[in-house]
Formats: structure tokens, C-alpha cells, sequence
């Protein structure tokens, strides 16, 4: 069976598309990058578009050619500049569903979540739900799987806040404490997309797909704490408003192209709490589905994913500093400009001395706002380590004593681009 799977690099569209692949199936990835699909699944072939603008059924007729089957694991947690939900969930699956009846496309497996109902009070369960309803309405073999939180190998959401809030050193502070979790295997979820295009459950219907216990997130975090060779830390409770006010700086960063997994949607559902129940999925003939400790144990726990959790953990932190130092140094280029340009006036004249501190105050304060967009952080960051380099060698030039100043103006400088290295190297979102 040739299988399009929308959203196939994806934290379960890539496990989706791995497992279909290992059962025989010729596996067709999409997503909107098809450089981002062959380094992750190389051995997939890939077609590209954006949601957000397939909103037509012949949007979709080149895409579905020769294709029997499609997997839509394709989602948004949040609007932004990336992402519209309405198009993402709702209008673009419409549009694919009707490609589908049109092109003879009979099977459909649609990815959704717990709670997806027209009434959710988040927009990403709201317009779920309303994606889902297309899917029921047509015409097609359809089967909508409702996994929990989503354990993985990889890491992505709702994995990486888990990871992230397990590499705390010392003390585990955490918000939502007491919030009820049900998870599942993203391995589990790959194989019951197998398992309904194997038809071995019956179609056209809907099954939750959890773990038969129920958490709460601080067991969760312990768990994936302990999971991770780290020592048990006394958990400290934060308040929900400190929660939710970090979840804003999210959303608001969310607009700078940064997908942090805190969300306010994120929050929401947790406080909503991430349950479900699987007896349908049960008295369908489904194959049991892995416990929480079933899951982690059959993960790596290795260095990575200490190194990962930190990293993550830091990262934000990292950005921050080098994007305020770039923009303070802009600032204070500006406000002690008049001071910079007589340094500079006695060696190469007034005109090239203030071009050259104009083009440096400039040249910060670009570097400093680059940094705080996701697209151009990794070509900000070694635009700065270049800069820095730049400021040395004329520095040396004009000033050669500073390198003995007892402040370190110019020793300091190599702190900061370590730090623009770091950046560098760690900006990576899948």
C-alpha cells in the first residue's frame, strides 16, 4: 500500500512513518521542508506544501497521485507566524478529504488528541475536533486515533518540556503538580496506524489511545527523572499564575518563530487534564498498549538525553544574554558615540571615524534583534562571532593597549563569542 503521511518528520509522524515503512508499505512522507524530511527519514521519499495554503480539494490532486492511503499526523499547538490552526486543522483537511473522494482514496487515519470537541476551550482542540468532523462525514474508510501524552525517542513538545523539566539540578520545581496524565508509546501510536490499515480493528470509529493508569505530572517527571540516571530531587510546587505568565513569555516568543512546548495551550490541557480511556480501542481487538514504566524502558536513557534536557533547559537563557549584550553594546555605542569617535578621530580622521562607529552601532543592534528571531538565529550568532573578530583586529590596530587594560575590554570578547558557538551549535528544533 502507497501511504502519504501527512506531517511525516513529525514527534509521531516520523514514528508513523518509520513503523509503516518496517511493515512493508511503500510510505510517502509529506511536510514543508523536504530538506528537514531527507535528514531525518532519508530513505523516504517526500512531498512538500504548506497547509496553511492547501485549502482547495485541487490543492491536493498532485500530491494524492498514485497514492492508497493517507495518515494525517500533521498538527499546530498554537497561531503564530507559522502556523493558523484553522487552516492547519480544519480547512486543509476538508480540503483533503475531499481530494480523497475524488481521487479514490479510500483510507484515512486521522491523528487527533483527547478532548477534541467543538466546545474545547482551546483552539487547538477546537479546531481537532472540527477536522475530525470532516473526516466522519466522508465518504472514506476513516479512523480517528486519539493518543495521550506522547512519549517518544524523539524529541519534540510535550517529550522535550518532560526532559526539560526533569534536568532541574538539585530541586524539581514544576507547575500543575497534581494535573491527571494519561500516556502512550509513540511507538504504540505508529503500530495502531499499522494495525488500522492492516484492518485488523474495525474502521470508522474513533479510539483513545492511553495507558490504563492514570498520573499526575509530578509522578510523570519523577519518573522520566529517574528514567534519565538523575537523582530524586524534593519537587517544589509553583504557583499556577508563574506557570502561566512563563507559558505568555512563550506565546509572545512564539511570534519570533520559537516553538517552546510552555505554552499557554499546553498549560490549559494539562490543567484540563491529558485522560482518556481505552476500552474501545481494547474491545476492538487492539494489542496492549504500553504503562508508562513499559515505555520508558524500552527508550535509551544515555548521556544524550541528560545532555539533551540541559541544553534545552539553558538554551533559552543563552539566547537572551547574547542577543541583551549585543543590543546593550548598540545602546551604549549610541549613547557614547561622540566619546568613540575622538578615540578614533587622532588616528584615521573625523569622516572614517564616525562611518565606523555608525556602522559598528548598527551592526550590534542588528546582530542583537537577529538573535531573538528563530530563522536567523544560527546565521546571527556567527555574524556576531564574526563582528567580534572584526573588532579585535582593528582594535588592535588602533588601541593595542587595551589588550593589557587590567578590565580585559578585549579578552572579554572571546567569552562572548564561546557563547555565540554555543547558540550556534544548539539551535536545532528537531
Amino acid at each position: 500500500m502507497r501511504v502519504l503521511v501527512l506531517g511525516g518528520y513529525g514527534l509521531i509522524g516520523l514514528e508513523i512513518v518509520r513503523a509503516l515503512g518496517r511493515a512493508g508499505h511503500e510510505v510517502i512522507g509529506f511536510g514543508r521542508s523536504e530538506a528537514t524530511g531527507c535528514r531525518l527519514a532519508p530513505d523516504v521519499a517526500w512531498r512538500t506544501g504548506d497547509l496553511r495554503r492547501l485549502t482547495k480539494a485541487e490543492d491536493w490532486a498532485g500530491r494524492l497521485a498514485g497514492i492508497d492511503a493517507v495518515v494525517n499526523a500533521a498538527g499546530a499547538l498554537q497561531d503564530g507566524p507559522r502556523d493558523d490552526l484553522k487552516a492547519v486543522h480544519d480547512t486543509a483537511i476538508r480540503a483533503l478529504v475531499a481530494a480523497c473522494e475524488r481521487q479514490g482514496v479510500t483510507r484515512f487515519v486521522q491523528v487527533s488528541a483527547p478532548g477534541a470537541v467543538a466546545e474545547a476551550r482551546t483552539a487547538f482542540l477546537a479546531t481537532k475536533a472540527a477536522g475530525d468532523a470532516a473526516v466522519r462525514a466522508s465518504a472514506l474508510t476513516w479512523t480517528v486515533l486519539k493518543p495521550g501524552l506522547v512519549i517518544a525517542a524523539g524529541a519534540y513538545g510535550g517529550t522535550t518540556l518532560l526532559r526539560m523539566l526533569a534536568a532541574f539540578p538539585v530541586v524539581q520545581p514544576i507547575v500543575l503538580a497534581e494535573a491527571r496524565v494519561q500516556t502512550v508509546a509513540g511507538s504504540d501510536v505508529a503500530e495502531a496506524v499499522r494495525a488500522v490499515l492492516a484492518s485488523e480493528v474495525p474502521a470508522r470509529r474513533d479510539y483513545e489511545l492511553v495507558e490504563d493508569k492514570v498520573h499526575s505530572l509530578g509522578d510523570v517527571v519523577a519518573a522520566v527523572r529517574r528514567w534519565t540516571g538523575r537523582a530524586p530531587a524534593k519537587q517544589i510546587a509553583l504557583p499556577r499564575w508563574l506557570g502561566f505568565a512563563m507559558a505568555r513569555g512563550a506565546d509572545v516568543a512564539g511570534w519570533f518563530g520559537w516553538r517552546s512546548p510552555l505554552r499557554t495551550t499546553a498549560l490549559k490541557s494539562l490543567a484540563d487534564g491529558v485522560t482518556a480511556d481505552a476500552a474501545e480501542w481494547r474491545a476492538a481487538g487492539g494489542f496492549p498498549l504500553k504503562s508508562l514504566e513499559q515505555t520508558l524502558a524500552t527508550l535509551p536513557a544515555t548521556a544524550q538525553e541528560r545532555t539533551f534536557g540541559r541544553a534545552q533547559l539553558v538554551f533559552p537563557v543563552l539566547v537572551l544574554t547574547l542577543a541583551g549584550f549585543w543590543l546593550a553594546s548598540g545602546v551604549i555605542g549610541l549613547w557614547q558615540r561622540e566619546a568613540a569617535e575622538a578615540v578614533l578621530a587622532g588616528r584615521m580622521g573625523q569622516t572614517l571615524a564616525q562611518a565606523l562607529v555608525l556602522g559598528g552601532i548598527v551592526a550590534d543592534l542588528a546582530i542583537g534583534v537577529w538573535l531573538l528571531f528563530r530563522n536567523w538565529v544560527r546565521r546571527a550568532a556567527w555574524a556576531s562571532i564574526v563582528v567580534s573578530l572584526g573588532y579585535l583586529a582593528a582594535g588592535t590596530v588602533v588601541t593595542p593597549e587595551l589588550w593589557a587594560d587590567p578590565l580585559g575590554p578585549f579578552v572579554k570578547v572571546f567569552p562572548a563569542m564561546g557563547l555565540a558557538l554555543a547558540v550556534a551549535a544548539l539551535v536545532e528544533e528537531r
